[in-house]
């Protein structure tokens, strides 16, 4: 191996800037595999690719060693010259292996190449290797030279040497037979060798593949994990744990005993803790999560203990007899009877114990937590007497767990991995259990075990519940116990798993100070740590310090004085402090202590200030004579005292004691203008001194009124205050003011209000418009009705004696509404006027409404002025006034009549609506405007009124409603009900849109949408819309300010449905009305849209259904195109006229004509006469001119004018002349005859040249004119008919759907799968049903035994690979055999699908050897050996599981498709062509007439239908009156049963078709009877049109009596094929040739050979040529129709955004591995590698041949489709470029378009893959072995191993002869083993 010049070290240091972080080490472009820790030094030592780094413990660079890429091959023994080995190439050495040796201070490090041998190099410099094997022999093979076959270790230290124990799985070829497990020394000049220590014998390493986990030792014992499937006839893999003594260099002591997680899968990682093996096994669905399990040491040893003594001593069984242990790996040890005390004796075993001992029960353990990702890496620490395990997972994320008892809790976790990177199992703790260093395959990550430090609080460091964790109080951190220095003392260091508060401040005396005094606290803090006699706590007031004095929980501070203490903020009367208690700098405890302001709280309520400073929080004083609060004990001197309600002691206290006013002595009413006094009770007024005066004050709006008052004092303490009599006025016209009232004593002092006190000031005239308001106010008031000058509501007192009215006038009626009302009454009529009484009694039973008496309401009466009142019933037409009669007063009457009339419902439009409601629905009718409450009802659901409501007609819009039915209508009057019973309206299924186009329009509007569905007859008025956001230009559109729904009135036309309406938010919205062309078919035009607005939404309005023009058109968005410009016809502009010669075609410049429409929309017209467009394209429009001059549309102008119509586009482009062929003269006759006559001669050569040349150019010109129009005639037409027939099939294809979804799709069971995929030639039925010499039984059992001997050998690798060899070898084995032995090959090793990968695998690595030396692209072109057809075996397993999921439903409804629209035309039974087909071989060319026929078949009990049905049912099935008998039966069977897999089906042969016709009338039809038509040797097959079945017809399948002739499907049906039944042949009969539709060429092909004439074959070559241009049309509709279900298929093979199988990424990955191993480079040849092995193997053969994944039979005409469809794949995937012309093959110009985008697909495939995470061995290995099980067939596989045999038996001796001619197959005499078998299954004689 090279060594890497010094030069190197500073290289890499420059490239690897990142290796400076202080917490973590990367290499750019670098994979890391292994990580190393010298415990002494705390160096850690990297192993990665190519690469070997030593870090200090801070991850800092110290060195860096290159380890590679070298030349190399796995498949190559070491070597010196690269000669040795051709095959070699630069390959990446990744690192397998990576120890630390301390005692010898060396590091031992394995990589992949050479076969995995080791160097040792120094500990202190990795750069310098202190030993390497130069020329190492098979001995010194350690790692694997695998990548992805782990690799374990360990470094044990012997008295006087080290040995290293290394386990590994299995690997390359050359590797495979180094043992899973070796003893090898360390030292010496063989050093890593194996020669004379042990090793792990293993008979079979295929059946022993162990994959390790991990190895680790304790004192005595090495302990390895690992997992591995059981021998031979244990298929299923196990957990298992190996130990070995530690002295034991020969392995005698080897012992494994299984182990398992309680319900969860294999171990994944493991560590050995002290005393306890934790592993991490996989967990949930597929391994999808993880789960830990612990297991003690001790119950370890006690399994393996027991293992021991009953292998050593009871022959391996229990006292019961059961085998518990055995002897593993398939070697000649067997478990013995030695004598009991053997294992003692023999603690680590000797040569005559047995070994390798494995045990067969397992140890089992619960589960202590689970994660939801995979764990990949365990590790665990012990410390401060916990136990904390580290877990790492797949995504790269780092948990933290603390194992308590018999569980585990995660209290951490953290990304410390690049998401989606696994972190390795090589998880170290350093020595000082401080610090984690995490690898990942990019980085090496230093984490601290815990992260204490970062919780700055007491509750943060509890609540994070890290058990290494806890708070230390006087150091005042969160800490490691260790880490605070009076942890060992009580309550200094709380833990979150005992403590969980920390310490608090539980109590304060007092709880708050006043700031103007200083005082004691006392502080109870529990639970307070103890100090040393020179150490002390204080207190911290905010920033002031005070010394603390303890005693025990109680500590006692003084507080700052008042110029320390901060202001209070403003509006409030206190200010809050921290209050902490502390050690030094240090927070013990804390909490909030206030400090408040006696003198502020006064301020906080002017209203009552004694009362607020008395009854606050606050130990506050009242100073009553002073007005002021004090927080002293007394008022200044003199003065008395109203004291605090804090106050315990004194008696009176407390807001209470306050002086106050109490309230109001005499009524709060005041009228305004008359004079009014106030009195006010008053309380506590002895506490005032002196004489100051009392003053009353009122809050007037806009003025503050004082009122001297006086004091007059009553009993006890309690007083009146008298105000001054005042009149009050009101600047504001005011019914009723309140108005505050308050008292003080001088000026200022004020008197506080108990509560609230307030006075109202009333105006009589105010609110009292007439008497009975007046006399109806509150008497309290003294309103009277005065009739003094303006009669008016006064106040009594002022209205004059005698001016007094007591009776109100006569009632005053105004207005009454509704005028009409139904007969019913019940109606609620208002009545508006003046003096309608002065409360309800006044009216309860004074009106009456033309009479009838009216009930009022007393809760709608509003007094005087209102009155609503139920009308009574009365006769229709009844009508007369509104009385109203109060009292004895006379009665109002109004001079409004109202009238009783009779509401009648009449009729419905429309009749019907869809379910989703949105319908504008017209109730016609006679007297409609009934009443004033009426409303609408539809089946229960309310449908709201649009007003008005007319008198004959009431519209409304129905709701939506849950189901589709019948609802009547029902109309409310009031309380009057109509029902229109007669004609209910229906509520449809709401509409369906399946298809929309075109999708562009202009700008402009106007263009023809045609829109398909079902259902659409249903809506009222269904719009086309667009909603529309104004741009950044022009944010102003105009738009009418009107909603969809606008107010109209009676007779007025309907809004205008093209008007573009603002709706909330800013958006526009403009939609135009289409029409309902039929219940499928709807006729929009697209709305116009003005200048400078963006749509941002195109969608159908049907009724209450919006549907988004995307999702009816399939996906494709509506797209406005700028409008078409044209230039003018003359180019002396628009005024000027274009002159026109006759014959000519108009030519019109322009832009963007053909964006936004197509040429058969496009009117041109000019005058009155039409223009023909003949072609648009994006820049001209040529059309055809009327050939006379057309009239001018307008009188004023003499030109017709040229006007171009494009949808709502209107063009004119100026006014158009016709130049009229000129005028003859009038020259005379004679002369004009002489003078012809004269120039005859002399002209007719020149004319009859000119007529020549002017008719050849004037032809051509004509001709390619009329092919541009063809050509564009039949594109548009075709497109037309594609989207027709694609609605009518989505729909087919829908109902499909829904069938499915009940039945499923027929997919083939795995069995039957698999047969016809291994043996597609063989009808489904490859094997034999009997073995051969098995006519006796005991000879049974002999060939039975051989072949069971056989199926073992089979897993002899070399065995396996020689037979292959030998067998290719052979000239006579043929490629039929190949593949028919690869077959049977696939289905014997089907149980062991990994080996059969491995055996694929080493094959294809020699496959590519071989082409590498001739052409590597022709490798895997075809199928010639039998490693490719193992390939597509292989494949076709792998496969099955995507097939079903994913691929399987595009491809089906591919098939269905492709049948359905095949049957929608005729097809001739006789040659298989169809009118309806991609393939033009297989095309009907003829025009055959067909009409569509509906039969309805019988099914059910006696008529040949499904079994089991209880009655006779009619099923509708599809059929053509073209079709034969035979086909009409097929395609019953095919309606009929659409739900049964076809092998299920009764065949067609069996049954007879019976057209029933009346009770009596039975026919039963067929292909041929008497009454076929024969002419000239022709017979024609029968047809329902030469019978003559009507549409409609009953016919029944029945059991056929006699077949015939015809074939039973009886023996098909025991081994269905699928395979396709032939047409008829074109074969005589009789002398009768049979046909159907067309005649097939009768003239011989020796006729044709004899044709002589040159003129007759160029006419028959070129009549073939252009007999696909002429149907190309037919194809492109069939190609169109289909194009979805073929893109849907095409994007499903190619996991359009979906992943990859596994399989697949597996099969390209190792692809990758071949074309890097033999230098491959040039892209193309992987290209071609990777679509020859997937996609034209497996996938093409997948498309050609649906029956070999579903039960169906695919007819010849559809297989001529899907070979179209094939070929189009296979195009695809070619990497030339693809070119088509003339005469290219009309399937490849069918799809010639869409191959370059099936090509970009293809390549993006491909990158997707390469892009994607490689999938691991392990992973792969997990897949096969899930899918091993799923071919399970005993019969089956002694079948196939003797069909197997019968193989070897033809080439019996060749074989011998290459097994004994190699080596190593003599030493495990297989040549022997072969002969062994010979003799069992067939006698033969051998010299064994």
């Amino acid at each position: 191996m090279a060594h890497s010049p010094p030069c190197c070290l500073h290289l890499l240091l420059l490239l690897l800037p990142s290796l400076c972080g202080a917490h973590r080490f990367s290499a750019p472009n670098t994979t890391l595999n292994h990580l190393a820790l010298a415990p002494e030094r705390g160096t850690l030592y990297v192993g990665a690719v190519n690469r070997l780094f030593q870090l200090s413990p801070e991850l800092q660079m110290e060195a860096v060693a290159i380890t590679g890429p070298v030349i190399d091959s796995p498949d190559c023994l070491p070597f010196r010259d690269p000669a040795e080995c051709p095959q070699a190439r630069l390959t990446d050495n990744a690192n397998q292996l990576l120890l630390v040796s301390s005692r010898a201070q060396e590091l031992v490090a394995c990589g992949q190449v050479r076969q995995g041998v080791c160097e040792k190099r120094r500990l202190e410099n990795v750069t310098e290797v202190l030993y390497q094997a130069e020329d190492p022999g098979d001995g010194q093979f350690v790692a694997a030279n695998t990548p992805g076959v782990a690799t374990v270790g360990l470094v044990v230290p012997l008295p006087g040497q080290d040995l290293l124990l290394v386990a590994r799985g299995l690997a390359g070829k050359l590797s495979a037979g180094v043992p899973p497990l070796t003893v090898r020394q360390l030292a010496g000049p063989q050093a890593f060798s194996s020669e004379g220590l042990g090793r792990l014998v293993v008979g079979d390493f295929s059946d022993y593949n162990n994959s390790y986990v991990g190895a680790f030792a304790d004192a005595h014992s090495a302990y390895f994990v690992f997992r591995r499937r059981g021998a031979r006839a244990q298929a299923e893999y196990r957990s298992y744990v190996a130990r070995v003594c530690l002295g034991d260099a020969n392995l005698y002591s080897y012992v494994e005993v299984p182990f398992a997680c309680q319900g969860q899968g294999l171990i994944q990682a493991a560590f050995l803790a002290p005393g306890t093996l934790l592993g991490a096994f996989a967990a949930g669905p597929k391994g999808t999560s993880g789960a830990l399990c612990a297991f003690p040491l001790a119950a370890l040893d006690r399994s393996i203990e027991e293992a021991r003594r009953l292998c050593y001593t009871s022959g391996g069984r229990s006292s019961s007899g059961v085998e518990e242990a055995t002897v593993e790996y398939g070697v000649t040890s067997r478990c013995v009877t030695l004598p009991p005390d053997s294992p003692k004796s023999y603690p680590c075993g000797d040569e005559h114990t047995p070994s390798p001992i494995s045990g067969r029960q397992p140890l089992e353990a619960q589960p202590l937590l689970q994660l939801e990702q995979p764990i990949s890496a365990v590790a665990a620490l012990h410390a401060d007497g916990h136990t904390i395990a580290f877990l790492g997972d797949t995504q790269g994320q780092l948990h933290k767990v603390f194992l308590n008892s018999s569980q585990g809790q995660v209290y951490h976790s953290q990304q410390v991995g690049p998401p989606g990177s696994a972190i390795s199992p090589d998880l170290l703790v350093d020595s000082s259990g401080g610090h984690l260093y995490v690898l990942t395959a990019q980085q090496v990550d230093r984490v601290p075990v815990a992260a204490c430090p970062q919780f700055l609080d007491c509750a943060s460091c509890l609540l994070a519940r890290d058990p290494l964790c806890g708070w230390c109080i006087l150091q005042g951190s969160c800490t490691r116990k260790g880490q605070c220095r009076r942890a060992a003392q009580p309550n200094q260091w709380l833990w979150s798993y005992e403590d969980s508060r920390c310490l608090h401040i539980q109590n304060l005396l007092p709880a708050h100070h006043a700031r103007q005094e200083q005082g004691q606290v006392i502080l109870f803090v529990p639970r307070l740590p103890n100090l040393a006699a020179d150490e002390y706590f204080h207190c911290a007031f905010g920033d002031h310090d005070s010394l603390a004095h303890v005693e025990g929980p109680r500590v006692s501070c003084v507080t700052p004085p008042q110029d320390q203490v901060p202001l209070n903020p403003p509006g409030t009367d206190h200010v809050t402090l921290p209050l902490a208690l502390m050690f030094e700098d240090v927070t013990v405890a804390a909490t909030n202590f206030s400090f408040y302001d006696c003198s502020a709280v006064q301020a906080l309520k002017v209203a009552a200030p004694c009362r607020t400073c008395v009854g606050s929080f606050w130990r506050c004083h009242w100073c009553p004579q002073s007005n002021h609060c004090t927080h002293g004990e007394h008022c200044p001197e003199g003065e008395r005292t109203v004291y605090s309600a804090q106050e315990v002691d004194i008696q009176v206290r407390g807001p209470g004691a306050c002086p106050q006013i109490e309230g109001l002595a005499g009524p709060h009413l005041v009228p305004v203008g008359w004079e009014s006094h106030l009195a006010l009770h008053v309380r506590n007024l002895h506490y005032f001194r002196g004489l100051p005066a009392y003053n009353c004050w009122l809050e007037l709006p806009q003025e503050l009124k004082r009122v001297p008052a006086s004091l007059e004092n009553t009993a006890g303490d309690a007083g009146l205050i008298h105000c001054q009599a005042q009149q009050f006025h009101l600047s504001l016209s005011r019914r009723e003011l309140p108005v505050p009232v308050y008292v003080t004593w001088g000026e200022v002092q004020r008197l506080d209000n108990a509560q609230a006190i307030h006075v109202t000031l009333y105006d009589c005239t105010v609110g009292h418009p007439d008497c009975s308001h007046c006399q109806a106010a509150n008497r309290s008031l003294g309103c009277l009705w005065c009739s003094d000058g303006q009669p008016a509501c006064r106040y009594g007192p002022l209205c004059p004696p005698g001016s007094v009215e007591p009776v109100c006038p006569t009632p005053s009626i105004d207005a009454i509404e509704p005028l009409t009302g139904p007969p019913e009454g019940g109606l609620a009529l208002t009545i508006l006027g003046s003096n309608l009484g002065r409360h309800f009694t006044d009216v309860q039973d004074a009106v009456s409404v033309a009479g009838q008496p009216c009930s009022p309401d007393p809760f709608l009466y509003r007094t005087s002025t209102r009155i609503v009142c139920v009308t009574s019933p009365a006769p229709n037409g009844t009508s007369g006034p509104v009385q109203v009669a109060i009292k004895s007063r006379p009665p109002g009457v109004s001079t409004q009549h109202f009238t009783y009339q009779d509401p009648i419902l009449l009729s419905l439009s429309p009749r019907w609506g869809p379910q989703a409601g949105g319908t504008q629905l017209t109730i016609h009718g006679q007297h409609l405007q009934t009443g004033g409450n009426i409303s609408t009802f539809v089946g229960g659901q309310p449908c709201p009124i649009l007003e008005p409501v007319c008198p004959e007609a009431i519209v409304c819009r129905t709701l939506p409603q849950a189901m589709p039915g019948e609802a009547v209508v029902l109309v409310i009057f009031g309380h009057a009900e109509r029902k229109l019973l007669t004609s209910p309206f229906r509520y449809m299924a709401n509409p369906q849109l399946v298809a929309a186009e075109p999708s562009v329009s202009f700008r402009g509007g106007g263009r023809l949408i045609r829109v398909r569905g079902t259902g659409l007859d249903v809506v009222w008025r269904p719009l086309l819309s667009v909603w529309l956001e104004a741009g950044t230009e022009d944010k102003t559109l105009e738009a009418q300010p009107q909603e969809l729904n606008s107010r109209r009135s009676c007779g007025a036309p309907a809004a205008d449905p093209h008007a573009c309406i603002q709706l909330e938010g800013g958006l526009l919205q403009c939609s135009t009305v289409c029409s309902v062309n039929s219940s499928s078919l709807l006729l929009c035009r697209s709305p116009a849209v003005p200048d400078g607005a963006y749509p941002k939404r195109v969608f159908f309005a049907l009724d209450n259904v919006h549907v988004d023009f995307a999702s009816a058109s399939g996906g494709q968005a509506f797209l406005y195109q700028p409008n078409p410009r044209l230039a003018p016809l003359s180019r002396e502009g628009l005024a000027r006229p274009y002159r026109l010669k006759p014959g000519h075609v108009l030519d019109v410049e322009g832009e963007g004509l053909n964006l936004g429409i197509s040429k058969e929309e496009v009117r041109v017209h000019i005058g009155d006469g039409e223009c023909l467009v003949k072609t648009l394209t994006l820049t001209h429009l040529y059309c055809e001119p009327p050939p006379r001059a057309p009239q001018p549309t307008n009188s004023s102008s003499a030109l017709p004018q040229f006007v171009v119509q494009m949808g709502n586009v209107r063009l004119a482009l100026g006014p158009v002349q016709y130049e009229a062929e000129p005028a003859m003269s009038t020259f005379p006759v004679e002369a004009q005859v002489g003078l012809g006559m004269g120039a005859a001669v002399l002209t007719t050569a020149v004319l009859l040249l000119t007529l020549m040349y002017r008719h050849k150019s004037k032809q051509a010109l004509r001709d390619y004119q009329k092919v541009l129009v063809q050509l564009e005639n039949l594109e548009t037409g075709v497109g037309d008919q594609c989207r027709k027939e694609f609605t009518d099939l989505m729909t087919e294809m829908m109902d499909l759907s829904s069938d499915l979804e009940a039945s499923g799709i027929p997919f083939l069971d795995y069995h039957t799968y698999a047969e016809r995929a291994f043996f597609p030639g063989h009808g489904g039925c490859p094997l034999q049903p009997e073995l051969q010499g098995c006519g006796e039984e005991a000879r049974r059992a002999t060939v039975c035994q051989g072949l069971t001997q056989l199926s073992n050998l089979l897993n002899s690798k070399l065995f396996l690979l020689t037979l292959i060899h030998t067998l290719e070898e052979q000239p006579s084995f043929s490629q039929r055999d190949r593949c028919h032995v690869a077959s049977l090959l696939s289905l014997a090793l089907h149980g062991k699908l990994e080996y059969l990968t491995d055996i694929m695998r080493t094959l294809l690595g020699d496959l590519a050897a071989h082409y590498i030396h001739k052409n590597p692209k022709l490798m895997l072109r075809r199928t010639e050996t039998m490693v490719e057809k193992l390939l597509t075996n292989w494949l076709s397993i792998c496969l099955y599981a995507f097939l079903r999921e994913v691929a399987g439903e595009p491809l089906y409804m591919l098939f269905r498709a492709i049948k359905y629209q095949v049957d929608k035309g005729p097809v001739d039974a006789v040659t298989g062509k169809a009118k309806r087909t991609l393939n033009d071989s297989h095309l009907l060319r003829e025009d055959v007439e067909f009409q569509p026929l509906t039969l309805m078949v019988l099914v059910g009990p006696g008529t040949g239908g499904v079994a089991g049905s209880g009655e006779v049912q009619r099923v509708p099935a599809r059929v053509l009156d073209t079709d034969t008998i035979t086909q009409v039966k097929e395609k019953v069977l095919d309606q009929v049963y659409k739900g049964t897999p076809f092998s299920q089906r009764p065949s067609v042969q069996a049954l007879d078709l019976e057209w029933r016709s009346g009770l009596a009338g039975h026919l039963t039809l067929s292909d041929e009877d008497l009454t076929s038509v024969t002419q000239n040797h022709w017979k024609r097959l029968n047809t329902l049109q030469h019978y003559k079945v009507p549409d409609g017809a009953t016919v029944g399948l029945i059991p056929q009596l006699h077949n015939g002739g015809a074939v039973s499907q009886s023996l098909a049906q025991s081994c269905p094929s699928g395979e396709n039944i032939p047409m008829l042949e074109d074969a005589e009969e009789d002398g009768l040739r049979l046909w159907h539709l067309v005649k097939a060429a009768e003239e011989p092909e020796g006729a044709k050979a004899r044709r002589s004439s040159l003129r007759e074959r160029e006419r028959e070559r070129a009549r073939a040529k252009a007999i696909p241009e002429i149907y190309l049309t037919r194809l492109l509709s069939m190609k169109g129709t289909l194009q979805k279900f073929v893109d849907d298929t095409f994007q499903a093979i190619l996991s359009v955004n979906r992943p990859v199988p596994i399989a697949i990424k597996y099969l390209f990955d190792f692809l990758d591995e071949l074309a890097e191993k033999h230098g491959i480079e040039d892209p193309e040849t992987l290209h071609i590698w990777k679509t020859n092995s997937l996609l034209l193997r497996f996938w093409v053969s997948t498309l050609r041949n649906p029956q070999l994944i579903f039960d169906v039979r695919v007819p010849d005409n559809v297989d001529a489709i899907l070979a179209v469809i094939a070929q189009t794949f296979i195009d695809s995937c070619t990497v030339s470029e693809h070119k088509v012309g003339r005469d290219s093959p009309v399937n490849k110009l069918l799809y010639a378009r869409e191959i370059p985008r099936y090509k970009q697909m293809v390549e993006k495939y491909y990158a997707d893959i390469r892009q994607s995470s490689p999938a691991s061995y392990q992973e792969m290995n997990s897949v096969l072995a899930e899918l091993s099980g799923n071919y399970t067939s005993a019969s089956h596989c002694l079948e196939t191993l003797q069909e197997l045999y019968n193989h070897i038996h033809r080439y019996y001796d060749q074989i011998i002869s290459a097994l004994e001619e190699d080596p190593v197959a003599q030493k495990m005499q297989l040549a022997c083993r072969l002969q062994q078998i010979a003799a069992l299954v067939e006698n033969k004689v051998t010299d064994l």
